[in-house]
């Protein structure tokens, strides 16, 4: 069965090259123009495709064709990857770069630093430490340390900032990824980091359009949905999209993710089954997006195997679908032979007109021309050496980050006046570990608690790493005699196994649950999300830390021991709606 796309009479705008964000000469208008025109039918679909390639294989796409041969038989337009130290994704890209005709946008998620682009990048803050500390110049850095170590490695397209508004502190999809609760904090933030970011040459994708944070659902696991109304919507993302667009933003990420209000006011009579997430949705993407909002640039879908789209229709049906709708590029394959004919069919069968394959096109081929793929191609600088490397890492980048921890860190509550905790006085220290997902694209893993653990004990503590695959608590005398403070750390990092991520101990009434807050001084920091306290209420003194990185969990370290104060502010979410939070 074939699910009917409602909206038919949606406004589908034509891209201007010689306006913003391409403000493109004519030469470059040319090289656009006769780029597309020498191009085959084939080539053109290709174009529209972006490749998640993986060190060891291309995982996702489910065959073994080399990287050139992917290049060579499916014309792809762009490419992201997964995993790799920055000289191995320096290889990659200089591979691609060396085997295509048209260069390629390579892509990163980098909303906190070098890290994103490389698992030996410089994390300096993520956008919830970012607000915490009320200070735009760590918002800079984050982008200006982002933009600099991915020019290093060849990357040329950012996928962040998240424009996101945190609204629902069940949200986790957003919690620290978030920059605010509300348009104007979040607006002042993205701002600040864009203009670090761009002072290296790279280009800008914010995301997830049409707005996440109002709910607590997955879009990996369902279609998101912003329930706002269309005045909530205009007075809060509204504000938000606006102004990126008048900043001359190169690219949006569409969500899946559906706003129902809105899409019934574009679209009079549309009934709730017919709603379709923005990836699919011509009212969100033509007629609000480009139409009604302007935006003249790239758009591209959000990863196209989470759910949020493809419980939407057939993905037959979906792949053309998207770039109908008026999304301009299709992140990720699944069978990349499957997919390519899904594409290829799509146009053939006037799912995808011509007119819309031209336009997609011409933003595509635009947007590399606005960054200076072509003359880069053209004058042999398109490839990055070893020498460039010599920035990821570096003195200044660490500085910034020392700086950020400093300022960001958030004592959130200290309500038993427990602080400080230092070896003179609580040299016995019981360490509380708590994990998130095993196995999972970001699980934690044992090198933090090692850390944590020889960093404590460099300071001068006497740690014992607590079991809780037990229930058995002991005796509480013996447990005050035993331990002088409780630190209790929660690493909880994931996505896309569950809607929520919340803190699961090791065990029924384990002996890890802070049945121990009034026999010892006990400590909780947060290494990611910042709403923990809904879980652990009864805990009198919680830190966030917002990551689980060296340069953070020492700088949390000193403010523990009283050795630098603590400057980060919460925002009122961090409460959970509870009363019994705040005590």
């Amino acid at each position: 069965m074939k699910r009917e796309i409602k909206a038919t009479n949606i406004p589908m705008p034509k891209v201007d090259l010689k306006a913003k964000p391409y403000n493109l000469s004519d030469e470059d208008i040319n090289w656009v123009k006769e780029t597309i025109s020498g191009m085959s039918v084939e080539e053109k679909i290709g174009q529209l495709f972006i490749n998640l390639f993986f060190f060891g294989g291309d995982q996702f796409s489910g065959n073994e064709l080399t990287n050139a041969d992917i290049l060579k038989k499916y014309h792809i337009g762009g490419a992201r990857y997964m995993n790799g130290t920055a000289e191995q994704v320096q290889d990659l890209i200089n591979e691609l770069q060396s085997n295509t005709k048209v260069p390629l946008l390579v892509a990163a998620n980098c909303d906190s630093g070098g890290n994103g682009a490389m698992s030996d990048g410089t994390y300096v803050a993520k956008a919830a430490m970012c607000e915490a500390s009320g200070d735009e110049q760590v918002s800079f850095d984050a982008g200006y340390v982002s933009g600099r170590e991915e020019q290093a490695i060849g990357v040329n397209w950012n996928f962040d900032p998240c424009v996101d508004i945190l609204k629902n502190w069940r949200n986790t999809i957003v919690n620290t990824r978030a920059y605010g609760t509300n348009a104007e904090t979040v607006i002042k933030h993205t701002n600040a980091y864009i203009n670090g970011l761009t002072e290296s040459n790279i280009g800008v994708c914010i995301k997830h359009w049409p707005g996440d944070g109002t709910e607590e659902r997955d879009q990996h696991l369902v279609m998101g949905v912003n329930e706002l109304s269309v005045d909530e919507w205009e007075e809060s993302f509204g504000q938000v999209y606006r102004n990126h667009i008048d900043n001359g933003v190169h690219s949006i990420m569409a969500g899946h993710i559906a706003l129902p209000e809105y899409q019934k006011q574009l679209v009079p009579g549309l009934e709730d089954r017919d709603v379709l997430p923005a990836t699919l949705a011509p009212e969100l993407i033509n007629g609000l997006l480009k139409d009604k909002l302007g935006f003249n640039g790239l758009v591209l879908t959000d990863a196209t195997h989470m759910l949020g789209m493809t419980a939407a229709m057939r993905r037959e049906d979906y792949v053309p679908q998207s770039i109908a709708a008026g999304c301009d590029m299709f992140l990720f394959f699944n069978n990349i032979d499957e997919d390519f004919t899904f594409m290829l069919n799509g146009y053939k069968n006037g799912v995808i007109t011509e007119e819309r394959l031209q336009d997609a096109l011409e933003r595509i081929i635009g947007f590399k021309a606005a960054i200076g793929l072509h003359k880069a191609q053209q004058e042999g600088t398109l490839l990055r050496t070893r020498e460039d490397l010599k920035v990821v890492g570096c003195e200044d980048h660490v500085n910034r980050a020392k700086a950020a921890a400093d300022k960001g860190i958030t004592l959130v509550k200290n309500t038993l006046d427990e602080l400080p905790i230092r070896p003179e006085t609580h040299k016995r220290i019981r360490l509380y570990y708590l994990e998130g997902e095993k196995g999972g694209l970001y699980s934690a893993n044992s090198e933090t608690l090692d850390f944590l653990k020889a960093e404590l004990e460099r300071r001068g503590f006497e740690v014992t790493i607590n079991d809780g695959n037990t229930r058995i608590k002991g005796p509480t005398l013996k447990y005050r005699e035993e331990v002088d403070a409780a630190i209790v750390v929660g690493n909880v990092i994931g996505y896309g196994a569950q809607n929520n991520y919340r803190i699961q101990w090791k065990m029924a009434m384990s002996n890890e649950v802070p049945w121990y807050v009034y026999e010892v001084p006990t400590v909780f920091v947060s290494l990611n999300f910042t709403t923990h306290l809904t879980d652990v209420p009864m805990v009198k003194t919680y830190i966030n830390a917002y990551n689980d990185d060296k340069i953070t969990i020492s700088s949390t370290i000193d403010k523990i021991m009283g050795e630098s104060e603590f400057k980060g502010t919460p925002n009122e979410l961090v409460w959970c709606d509870k009363w019994d939070t705040r005590l």
